[in-house]
């Protein structure tokens, strides 16, 4: 690929910052590095099948000063995540860092090890299980705890226990109220475009290499291997819980709809420590994550961080979390935590100042600065989320898309708008030229709005499209936030050698097993192309004969609408009988006489519901129309 060079523009702002950041602050590299034990030599993780899920040594050439085409903030955090290995937090208590996107943690106990946040995948898991025994002597996996919903903290648990371990009670799963729903939900009901925009903001098809990724702020990237999930066996429900696993007792806080809609942060009163999830970290975090999601809310956020300090900081010698490094010592801990806390707080109460005197999102984000002490801060740096759409995402979870401006209620979409622009601003030549005077005098923002609209007019003119990309890369060789960073390179990276579609899933059989009916139903209610079944008028009874129950969908106008209730063949249109709900699963992919399958009445009702059914598109364009 066609890669170039930094502009002097950005060799400019990017030098510039080495002046203006507290580089003597080097407490952060000491933390990273204390405790170390051991690395995995060579850090490179495969499959069964011989396919690597994870590289570490990619990442070899982060060292020694900045580049000029990566801020030097993101380099150096870059650096710091890099580091892998195994390392003391404090005796009893042992990290395994840089085997993936997160964390993973091990407690000793009497008689063996709890397992906190197995990563991504089974394959980074097992590696980083066999890293820790190295050392530490071959213990049995006595307990796992999910620390929260998101799949770098549990997908990985096929590598340190077996579902048949914890069904026969040797492996406890602990986890907070609501965490499987909240887990399936998010991978499977909008999984398909999250993933895709994923594979952006991870920089997933990016070369890893000064002028490419490296890294996502919140860790280097994400293991592509076997994501897997079990069922937790103990929900965690009440703050201030306690339970004694293995001999260690922990003491739960609850902190749900913070980074994650089931969350928890934990308190181990023999070794004096605090685990954090992901709730304090060694970056600003996101209050409305690039790939998409809920907006999270940064009001609970600090509350909960606030409540931690005040309950568990007077008997704590050590905090640490599910990304980055501990921090140790009382007065660092309440330090650390508090700008935490003021971060998150600040972000939300000075956006709704700011609305309420009527500036828009866009408005606030553009002038929104942050006290001296938090830009002091190296872990309150927007690595992975920023304070620019941090703010956008306040505005959003109080007042929505609308702005308020009626100019702005019915805009055209972008491949209407674009030509409409380009033909106000005299043809697509004139705006690419408009466009390079934008970048060549360094207002790549500028550069890229025009190109956007010239792109959608004619996504093929290959001056447009070559100058589009020189942009977006230019952008990203200035961005401190590395999955803006991330973005911008892979949207280069498509308009010069096409559409790279979504590298990973994490839609693996074991998470699609644990979709209840209700989920599997909605699955199937938002894939309905509703113009096509405008016309259809069923009635279904759906029977899960391993579960015992029935339920009645109907699709009328385009709805599909399901009730638990007992099955009534005088009423339904057909009556279909499923061995198992996965079953279901098939048919929907349009399997029909594997066995496990009856169907009676209407043999065409099924499949006239299936036939109207979209399938996700993994693929579907980003940067062009």
């Amino acid at each position: 690929m066609d890669q170039k060079s930094p502009t002097s523009a950005i060799t400019a702002a990017n030098a510039g910052h080495l002046n203006s950041l507290p580089f003597d602050d080097t407490r952060d590299v000491e933390d990273a590095d204390r405790g170390f034990l051991g690395a995995l030599e060579p850090c490179v993780i495969t499959a069964a099948d011989g396919r690597v899920v994870w590289d570490n040594d990619v990442y070899d050439f982060l060292g020694g000063e900045a580049p000029p085409s990566v801020h030097p903030s993101l380099w150096r955090q870059s650096a710091l995540v890099a580091k892998q290995g195994l390392y003391e937090v404090v005796e009893g208590i042992y990290q395994v860092r840089g085997l993936d996107l997160s964390n993973v943690t091990f407690i000793e106990g009497d008689t063996g090890v709890i397992v906190i946040d197995p990563l991504v995948c089974t394959e980074t898991a097992a590696a980083a299980l066999a890293l820790y025994r190295s050392h530490r002597g071959d213990r049995a996996v006595t307990a796992v705890i999910y620390t929260h919903s998101h799949v770098d903290h549990f997908g990985g648990v096929l590598g340190v226990t077996t579902q048949a371990d914890v069904d026969a009670g040797k492996v406890p799963v602990v986890a907070p109220e609501g965490f499987i729903g909240h887990a399936v939900q998010e991978n499977v009901y909008a999984g398909t475009a999250m993933t895709r925009r994923a594979a952006y903001m991870y920089g997933t098809a990016l070369d890893r290499s000064p002028q490419g990724q490296v890294g996502c702020g919140l860790g280097q990237a994400p293991s592509t291997g076997e994501v897997g999930i079990i069922v937790p066996t103990l929900d965690i429900t009440t703050t201030g819980e306690t339970h004694t696993i293995d001999g260690v007792q922990i003491e739960f806080q609850m902190a749900p709809g913070t980074e994650a809609p089931a969350e928890m942060h934990f308190y181990f009163p023999t070794f004096r420590a605090l685990c954090m999830a992901e709730n304090a970290t060694h970056n600003l975090h996101n209050l409305l994550t690039l790939r998409g999601a809920l907006v999270r809310d940064p009001h609970a956020w600090s509350g909960y961080l606030t409540e931690a300090i005040d309950t568990f900081a007077d008997r704590t010698d050590v905090v640490f979390a599910s990304h980055h490094w501990p921090t140790w010592g009382r007065e660092r801990i309440v330090e650390y935590l508090s700008l935490q806390r003021d971060l998150y707080a600040y972000l939300h109460d000075q956006t709704l100042r700011q609305l309420n005197q009527g500036y828009t999102g866009i408005e606030i984000a553009e002038s929104f600065a942050m006290p001296p002490a938090l830009e002091r801060a190296w872990h309150t740096h927007g690595y992975y989320g920023s304070v620019n759409h941090n703010v956008k995402a306040v505005y959003q979870r109080y007042m929505g898309w609308f702005d308020g401006n009626p100019g702005r209620l019915w805009p055209h979409p972008p491949e209407q708008a674009g030509p409409r622009y380009v033909a106000a601003m005299g043809g697509i030549d004139r705006v690419v030229q408009l466009a390079q005077e934008a970048f060549d005098s360094g207002d790549f923002r500028w550069a890229a709005t025009l190109l956007d609209h010239a792109i959608f007019t004619d996504e093929d003119h290959a001056g447009a499209r070559a100058l589009y990309a020189d942009t977006l890369e230019q952008m990203g060789y200035g961005a401190e936030c590395a999955t803006w960073r991330n973005f911008f390179l892979s949207g280069a990276t498509e308009l010069r050698t096409g559409n790279f579609g979504t590298p990973v899933s994490t839609q693996a059989p074991t998470m699609l097993s644990q979709l209840t009916p209700e989920q599997m139903f909605d699955v199937l209610a938002i894939s309905v192309n509703g113009p096509r079944a405008w016309d259809l008028d069923l009635a279904l009874d759906v029977t899960f004969a391993d579960l015992g129950t029935n339920y009645r969908l109907t699709l009328r106008n385009g709805v599909l609408v399901y009730r638990k209730r007992p099955a009534d063949a005088a009423t339904a249109t057909a009556t279909v009988t499923l061995a198992a709900k996965m079953r279901l699963m098939a048919a929907a992919l349009g399997d029909f006489s594997s066995p496990g399958l009856d169907v009676t009445g209407d043999p065409g009702a099924l499949q006239a519901l299936l036939s109207v059914l979209d399938r996700p598109d993994p693929a579907f364009d980003i940067v062009t129309p």
